[in-house]
This record gives structure tokens, sequence and C-alpha cells, in this order.
């Protein structure tokens, strides 16, 4: 595996002339069409370092990064052009390069003053000024010798420039509502791409513009009609570095590692006080290029400079390079803490979540490989910044789904709040998707960002829960088909939020009524639906026909197989819960009522036996909604009549008063009368105030 291109050379180690440059694609784009377009608007990846390659006399290739103005001056001046400027609204008009003694500085200062008869003149009036004379090479403006001087004709003839317009994005205040001013400018700029004519070079021939190169985040940050209305103006995106820059990029800087200064030609900072020179093997530098997937060339570059102030070798770019991501050095996954807190949360995980052991064991091995690093490591190009985990729970309502991912979060990172919770039938209108990252620019709630993206930013180890997934709509079902398969989202501000470090989880009872048809709805009910599966043949016949309807559902239904291709085999089934584990929840959620009513009242609850007997019979008699069934009749034949019978009893129950409950009787309309007997018990402590 080599760590850059196979004919590439280190630039310190070679003196043998170049023949040929090879520059970026977009680059090289420009510089071949300088003979038909006046204007260009370069937009995208503008703020980066690019590579160009070099062709030696011997073969072999030497590549450099150079910054965009130097990238365009180097072609520029090929093609012979003798300066290069760049205006943008704070510094205004600033000479880059300039050759043969060109005084523009003093060209400029007389082209922006101001003209008498003019001086209600706005600033950008003044500026489409300037590109006028720019666009005729200032053709008998420049300060010369007199008419009988030698020199005089040299002074005529236009002076072969290019301009750059940085920060064109930041121009206009909104781009769909222009104020007056702005129109008229982008108007006169649209005029002068029209009426500009181009100049012959006195070598060539050639006849070539002086071009305006707008540089602009992103295409729709200028009037479209600037853009599309002439065929003088040209648009160009410029696109983050792809697998094999950023190869030539990490052998680039791996030839930077340890070499003594305090500055070197990436600027990579300096060397570390008192180490030896580093000598990065292949493997490091692909490493490191695979890390960097997202990552502009200056990100790579910055990468390094925090690698060296965090005094991590070029073998640890990849961990420098999920700092500089994710903003944060505290990382869970690394150290061995959270496979700890697996092995530790086995026991708590099972204990929490009942009668689901094939389902706890699933998901349990999916976060030890999550704590390996190993998911997705089957793939050969996987993305570094898919999520450490992903799970699909599928199953009937009641069964534990939820709790499961609770229970993950509380595992992983140690409390329940690191679970941020989706209820996704709140997404299921049309372009619900803004809600979670972000509107579009010009939309309500632009400026807020999204909900998911933003709470990510925050703290990126956490487990993210969509619940109820298949009801939300197609358009969020596309974002995460994106998370999935790339592990990040760019939300309605151009910001990139990266899931690498989170579990994701979704849930859903798809499949449990049958196969669900486009609306979600099931096409039909499977046979003896009434009855649940009770033995493991049983059982195991119910999980594969789960699977199966949720195959059909995103296949047929959802028309996305790629997003059933993403959960591969991480999903999840749930069974109905058995007679043992319904008594188990109804025990449990017993003692949590009657612990609440202490707490939040002071009264003991007793519920003898025969009561406890009735009330565990009519609250699992139907198993149907699982543990959330349960709950539901505990309230509707305990806390309800037990409420209303305390409120009866009045004002003479006092704190640490017992309540016991001896009898409890339904009545054939389903109504419950409970016999309720209240005795004074030992008044508890005073509680010491938390503070």
């Amino acid at each position: 595996m080599t760590s850059h291109h196979p004919f590439d050379t280190p630039p310190r180690l070679t003196k043998a002339a170049v023949t040929q440059t090879v520059q970026p694609p977009f680059a090289a784009e420009l510089f071949a069409t300088l003979s038909v377009h006046s204007q260009y608007v370069l937009h995208g990846n503008v703020r980066d370092d690019h590579l160009v390659a070099d062709v030696l006399d011997d073969g072999s290739r030497r590549s450099r990064a150079l910054g965009l103005e130097e990238l365009l001056w180097e072609g520029l001046r090929r093609a012979g052009y003798k300066c290069l400027l760049r205006y943008d609204q704070v510094s205004g008009f600033t000479v880059v390069h300039s050759d043969d003694g060109l005084d523009m500085n003093t060209l400029l200062q007389r082209n922006t003053r101001r003209l008498p008869g003019r001086s209600e003149e706005n600033d950008g009036g003044q500026v489409a000024r300037v590109f006028e004379s720019f666009a005729r090479g200032w053709v008998g403006e420049r300060p010369g010798p007199p008419q009988d001087n030698p020199r005089y004709e040299d002074y005529q003839q236009p002076v072969r420039a290019a301009l750059l317009v940085d920060y064109a994005s930041r121009i206009p205040t909104q781009v769909n509502q222009l104020s007056d001013d702005e129109r008229t400018f982008f108007l006169r700029c649209l005029k002068i791409a029209e009426e500009a004519r181009p100049f012959p070079r006195p070598k060539t021939g050639r006849a070539l513009f002086n071009p305006v190169i707008w540089l602009a985040d992103g295409e729709r940050d200028l009037p479209a009609w600037l853009v599309t209305s002439s065929v003088r103006v040209r648009s160009i995106g410029v696109p983050l570095p792809d697998l094999g820059q950023r190869r030539r990029m990490a052998g680039l800087l791996a030839a930077q590692a340890g070499v003594p200064g305090t500055a070197t030609e990436l600027d990579v900072g300096p060397l570390l006080k008192g180490a030896e020179r580093e000598e990065p093997t292949p493997e490091d530098v692909e490493r490191f290029a695979r890390a960097a997937s997202g990552l502009t060339l200056r990100g790579m570059r910055e990468s390094m400079r925090l690698a060296r102030a965090r005094r991590l070798s070029f073998a640890e770019m990849d961990q420098a390079v999920r700092v500089y991501e994710l903003g944060v050095s505290r990382n869970p996954w690394t150290g061995g803490a959270v496979a700890d807190s697996i092995r530790d949360g086995e026991t708590y995980i099972g204990r929490r979540v009942r009668g689901q052991e094939k389902a706890v064991t699933q998901t349990l091995d999916v976060l030890k490989r999550a704590a390996l690093g190993l998911s997705g490591a089957q793939a050969s190009s996987a993305s570094v910044h898919r999520p450490r985990g992903v799970l699909f729970f599928a199953g009937p309502t009641g069964t534990g789904k939820t709790e499961l991912a609770k229970a993950v979060a509380t595992t992983l990172f140690g409390s329940e709040d690191a679970c941020l919770r989706f209820d996704m039938s709140e997404f299921s209108a049309p372009h619900s998707a803004d809600r979670l990252v972000g509107a579009p620019p010009g939309y309500v709630g632009y400026e807020a960002g999204g909900e998911l993206t933003r709470a990510v930013r925050e703290d990126p180890f956490r487990v993210v829960l969509f619940d109820e997934i298949d009801k939300a709509d197609t358009g969020v079902m596309d974002k995460f088909l994106q998370v999935l398969e790339d592990g990040r989202l760019t939300d309605g501000q151009g910001v990139t939020t990266y899931f690498s470090e989170c579990v994701l989880i979704f849930t859903s009872n798809l499949g449990v009524h049958g196969p669900s048809g486009p609306g979600g709805r099931p096409l039909s009910a499977p046979a003896g639906a009434e009855r649940l599966p009770e033995t493991p043949e049983e059982r195991a016949r119910f999980e594969e026909q789960i699977l199966e309807n949720v195959r059909h559902h995103f296949t047929h239904g959802m028309k996305r197989p790629e997003l059933l291709n993403r959960f591969g085999g991480n999903i999840v089934v749930f069974q109905y819960i058995d007679e043992t584990t319904a008594y188990e929840i109804f025990e449990g959620q017993l003692q949590n009522i009657a612990a609440h009513m202490e707490r939040q009242s002071g009264l003991r609850l007793e519920v003898l036996p025969e009561a406890r007997k009735v009330l565990a019979d009519e609250c699992t008699r139907d198993r149907h909604n699982g543990g959330r069934g349960i709950g539901m009749k505990l309230e509707t034949h305990l806390i309800n009549p037990l409420a209303r019978t305390v409120f009866a009893l009045g004002v003479d129950l006092t704190p640490g008063t017992v309540v016991t409950v001896s009898r409890v009787t339904v009545r054939p309309d389903g109504g419950v009368d409970l016999a309720v007997d209240a005795r004074p018990g030992e008044r508890p402590a005073a509680r010491q105030p938390a503070w």
C-alpha cells in the first residue's frame, strides 16, 4: 500500500528540473477557458490548500500544497498575467502579486478616489467602477511619462491582471431579497462581464480576458441571474479532497514529521523538545488519510499541529483527527473504560430488561464490537465516521425496547441522560427533517440549527434513540441513510456533525401484526394472532416472521431496501413476555408505586397476598401490550381507586401512616373496589435538606 502517488518524491530529495505542472481539475478548467469567460464563480472548498504535481525530467513527480491564491497566481503568471488583485468588504482592494515593477497600489488609489460630481456614489458603485476599469485593463488611466517619451506607448497598453473577489457570499445581505444598492451593484457586474473584451498576449497572440474571480461558499450565495444570465460567467465547483489527495497530503506531512526547527514548509508547528526524528510507515500514512475522510487538506495540516501540541506521534494521527473533528479530548471509547462498563453492566441490563435474554445478548454483542472498534471492520473501505454501533429493535409494544436503549446509555456513559430520544411520530410531516438538521437559508428556524445535529455536537458520546421509526417521513429516512453510510450530517448552516462516537438505536413494532403496505398499515394479520407464541419453536417462527415483515416494509412499503441493508444483521427482535416475566414486571411496578407513594406523601403502602393475587391475575391476563399493558391495568385497578379511597379518609393520614389494601373486588361493569385500612405508623425522621 503506497502512501502517495507511485511516482511522487518528497520535495526536498530531488533537484531535477520541472517539465510540467499538473493542476487540480477546477484550476485547469479555469486556466483553459480564460479566452471565453470574463468572470468566474469558484464555490465550495475555496479556503483549503490544494495539491499540484510537478512532473520532473527524470519521470518522477513532486507534490506541493498551495493556498488558493498561490495556486491561481502560479497558473495565471504562466498565462502571461502581470498582477493579481484581491477585493473584500473589509480590506478593500489590495495587491496580492505584481510583476515588472507595476505600481498597482498607486493605480488603485487613483482609481478608488471619489470623482468630482459623484460625491454621493455609494461604496458598491465605487467598487463596480473599479471593476469596469480593471476589465478594460486601465487603458489610458495609468500614470506614466509624457506623450513624447519613448515609453509612452507602453503605458497605454492594457494591464494584464486578475481580480479575486473574496468572501463573495457575504456581499448580499439576503441573496433572495437584494436591496436596491445590491441589485444595482450585481447588475453592473453582469454588464461588465458582457462588455469586457479580451486582450491579445504579445508572445502567443492568444486573447485573454482580465478575469473577475468570485470566491463563494456556495453556488447559490450569489444572485442566480448573475451566474446564469451570461455565457461570459462560468461557475466552477471546488470539491473536498478525495482519498488520493489525502494520501498525497499525508505523505507530505509525514515527510515533515520530526523536522528540526521552529517551522516547516507546511507550517505544522515546531519539533517537540527532545524528540527524535520520526520515520512514519506507509501504514501510518494510509491510516491518517482514511481517518481524515471529510476533512480539508488544511484540516489535515491543523490536525498535525494539534498532534504536536498534544505530543502525539505521527502513528497516532487518527486520534488527533478525531479530537480535531469532535472538539473534545475525552474519549470514553478508548482506554478500556467502556469495555469495563460493559462487563459490569451485563447483569444490570439483564435485570432491568426482563424476559428478553436473546435480545439482550445480541445488543451486548454489538456493544462489545463497538468497544473494540470492530464495527464495519469487514469492509475494505469502511468509513471511519460511521457510528460506533447501530441497532434496530423490532417487536411488540411494551416488551422493553425503549427500556433497553436507556439501559445501554447508562451502561456506556453512566447516565440515562446520555440517551437522546426522538419520538419519530413528531417527524411524520414533509420537511420535518429540517427539525433534525436545520432549515435551509432563508427559511424559518435557520438560525436555530437542527435539534439532532446541535445535540450531538454538544456531546458526541451518547446513545441516540429514534423511537417508532416507521412513523417518520421518507425525507427523514433519507437523512438516516446518510448517517448510517457516512456517519455525518451537514446542517442548513453548513456545519458538519460527526456521529462516529454515537450508538444509534431505532425502535419499531413493524411486522408484529403482519406485513405492512405503503402506508405502514398491515396488509394482513398473521394466523393465530390472538395466541401468543410460547414454545421455543413458536418463538423462533415469530422472530422469523417479524424479520420477514420488516424486510417487506423497507423493500416494498417504503421502497428503501438500501436502508435495510445498512442495518444488516443488527435487527434485534423482542418477543412477547411470558407469564413468569409478566409476574416479575408486575411485582416491580407494584414496588415502584409503593416507593413513589412514600416518597411523595410519606404514606406506606402494603398489599396483602389475597389482594396482590387478584391484582396480578387481572394485570397479567392479557400480555399483548407487555409491561406497558401491566402498568395501565395497575393504574385502573389500584392507583385510581387507591387515590379515591385515600382522599375519602381525609386529613387523619399523617406521614408514616400505613395504608393496607386487604381486598380487591372487580365489579361486572369493570369498576374496582378496594378494602383499605389505615393505621398510624412510625413517623419518619425529619429529612435533612439536600444542600
